[in-house]
């Protein structure tokens, strides 16, 4: 039957398209190509009920809504571990291993903050998936994973098997998935295990399904009776079956291995796109964790080692806000200094109004701060039972705090806004936004340097930096003859820049970095995307409603149109430059860049390769054809050397390029 041949067909290469993407992060289609045939299958399939099959990818979301969670017994219990938080926990715990096995071999793996997961396959096609709950008894969450991309519906191998792991977002999720709930007016999620947990725990599917989650499976729980004979066979055993499991793990035949596992990992953890809390160290051998088998709460041939914590306790001495370039009102917390991850913390962010006062955070509070993301500092929650009475509750400004006007909030928007375009503190932002490095890159016109010309009247809008006169910083503080003409060659250079950095240095809302190129790749040139209205910019790849909105009022403001002709008779380039690559021996390639080069940042290094024609990956498969690295390379480099890639140190990287630079 030639219609079921093709279902099965379209069903195959999905399967496949989806594995390259949400477990190898290696795609070989565009989305349009994986989309066309997705509106395929479910054309057929709405022709041909009959030929639906649960593990089809159009299965993923069912619409149906459950009124509760059913209660599910594990067969094997999903058991905590216990933990290690020094060099003396690890080498106790190493003491306690080796009463049973003489030389341990460990098998150390990253602890992904998340949910915690088991997933049941029939004959290689996914059944049932439930929490950990009590560790005996978990809940049915099979409607809400199986919308998770990296969980694939059908293993390569038609075998029964239970695997365990960890569901968890990605920190830029969490953070696409916060701006969206921020302008939905809606509370933000903390961190990611936060997020993870409360969309899996969602009754309605199609909450999950929008969510962007994704799953590494980290073991088999009945691995030793299936023949396994360690846990590190088990895991290879499980990336053969299509399954995702994380690759940044390592066998370690010492003690001294593991330690050098944790240090380096607890230096590099921010490098992460995701989150960890600790590290986990096992013994590898199956037949040795039988041996040392269980006490009543946790197996003894494991621990995790969990990180120094992130949150910390300090006086919110005041709450002061500021004025963004788009004129949000950003409330933050001035705090008693505090350290957090080795730096010291005076300030942090409180969001929006209704951040604060739906958490009922006042000034004199003791409060828990953190890093969120390990980045930005941000206020967690108040300690209430801490307060004496003195505390101020919370009340928003009712006037912009630099120019006095007005503020307003619009409807479904969490945050205030100042509408004076003549705010100073909005033009001082503005004028920062479009002299930084991932806009035109002016080197020398940072943040005090805008805000010490715009005082003095010499810079107050963006033609003014193309109109500067050698003669009018000669004579300022921190100016003489060669900062002030290192500065005026910067900003003459940047005139050339490509046009997806002017797009997005102009600051128009919602256009991001990515978007500004996309739009420049697409029209290639800035009348071109004046031309547009706003159904045209929904068909740019990552442009939705609320973006090409944001464009199309931008683009006939009658004073942004004005501001981009002033800018074209000032010499700026208004077209897209990225496909004058220069011709070289390394397009085509696909490279994968790891640690720290000590000549120029990884992001320098990225956009060389790529205006020479070079693909950049994000991580090593057997499609990448060079692995350069530097000092700290870490697993990316071992796994290169074992699929016997093309290894460049940064010497040899540099000899590669010197006749293109």
């Amino acid at each position: 039957m030639e219609i079921e041949k093709r279902i099965n067909e379209l069903k195959a290469y999905i399967d496949k398209y989806n594995y390259e993407y949400h477990v190898l992060d290696n795609p070989s289609v565009s989305d349009r190509e994986y989309d066309r045939l997705m509106q395929e299958l479910k054309e057929l399939e709405k022709k041909h009920p009959e030929l639906i099959t649960d593990d089809s990818p159009t299965q993923r979301v069912g619409g149906k809504v459950l009124d509760q969670f059913e209660k599910i017994v594990h067969k094997i219990p999903m058991l905590s571990l216990g933990n290690a938080f020094n060099e003396a926990d690890i080498d106790d715990f190493h003491r306690k291993v080796r009463e049973v096995v003489k030389n341990p071999v460990y098998m150390c793996e990253l602890k992904i903050d998340g949910l915690a997961v088991t997933i049941h396959y029939k004959l290689g096609k996914f059944f049932q998936a439930a929490t950990r709950g009590d560790g005996t008894t978990g809940e049915d969450i099979t409607h809400n994973v199986k919308t998770i991309k990296s969980v694939p519906l059908k293993l390569s191998e038609a075998v029964d098997l239970e695997v365990r792991g960890e569901i968890f977002m990605s920190k830029i999720a969490l953070k696409q998935l916060n701006e969206q709930r921020k302008r939905d007016n809606l509370p933000l999620f903390a961190n990611p295990r936060n997020a993870a947990s409360g969309s899996v725990r969602n009754l309605d599917p199609r909450i999950a399904s929008q969510r962007k989650l994704s799953v590494f499976l980290y073991s088999v729980p009945d691995a030793f009776n299936l023949g396994f004979k360690s846990h590190s066979e088990a895991l290879n055993y499980l990336d053969r079956l299509g399954l995702k499991t994380n690759k940044e793990r390592k066998l370690c035949f010492s003690i001294e291995e593991v330690k050098h596992f944790i240090a380096y990992w607890s230096e590099h953890l921010h490098d992460l796109p995701y989150e960890i809390d600790g590290l986990v160290v096992k013994v590898d051998d199956l037949e040795k964790q039988s041996e040392m088998g269980m006490t009543a709460r946790e197996p003894k041939w494991a621990i995790a080692y969990k990180f120094p914590a992130e949150e910390v306790t300090t006086i919110l001495k005041d709450i002061n806000f500021t004025v963004g370039r788009t004129g949000s009102i950003t409330p933050n917390a001035v705090l008693e200094p505090v350290k957090i991850a080795g730096t010291t913390v005076r300030r942090a962010t409180l969001h929006n109004e209704d951040f604060i006062t739906t958490r009922d955070i006042r000034t004199g509070d003791r409060v828990i701060v953190r890093k969120a993301g390990y980045i930005i500092p941000e206020v967690i929650r108040p300690q209430i039972e801490d307060r004496n009475g003195s505390e101020i509750p919370f009340k928003m400004i009712n006037n912009c705090p630099v120019c006095n006007s007005v503020l307003v909030r619009n409807k479904g928007e969490a945050d205030y806004y100042c509408l004076n375009k003549d705010c100073k503190a909005r033009n001082i932002e503005a004028l920062i936004h479009f002299a930084s490095r991932d806009a035109m890159n002016i080197e020398g016109l940072g943040e005090k340097n805008v805000e010490y010309l715009f005082n003095l009247g010499i810079i107050t809008c963006i033609p003014d930096i193309y109109q500067l006169q050698k003669s009018a910083l000669i004579d300022l503080d921190g100016f003489g003859e060669k900062s002030s003409q290192n500065l005026l060659n910067a900003i003459e250079k940047s005139k050339q820049n490509s046009l997806e950095r002017l797009l997005f240095g102009l600051g128009i809302r919602f256009v991001g970095s990515k978007a500004a190129k996309n739009l420049a790749k697409t029209y290639k040139n800035i009348d071109k995307i004046i031309e547009q209205d706003e159904l045209s910019f929904q068909a740019v790849p990552d442009i939705g409603a609320v973006i090409a909105s944001s464009l199309t009022d931008f683009f006939t403001n009658n004073t942004n149109l004005q501001l981009i002709s002033t800018l074209k008779q000032l010499g700026l380039n208004m077209s897209y430059l990225g496909e004058n690559e220069i011709s070289s021996d390394l397009s085509g390639k696909t490279f994968v860049l790891t640690g720290t080069l000590k000549s120029m940042k990884r992001s320098e290094a990225q956009k060389l390769l790529e205006r020479l024609g070079g693909k950049i990956a994000g991580s090593v498969s057997k499609n990448t054809d060079v692995v350069i690295y530097g000092n700290d390379a870490g697993s990316k480099l071992t796994k290169a050397q074992e699929l016997r890639i093309i290894t460049w140190d940064e010497e040899k990287f540099l000899e590669e390029i010197k006749a293109y630079i």
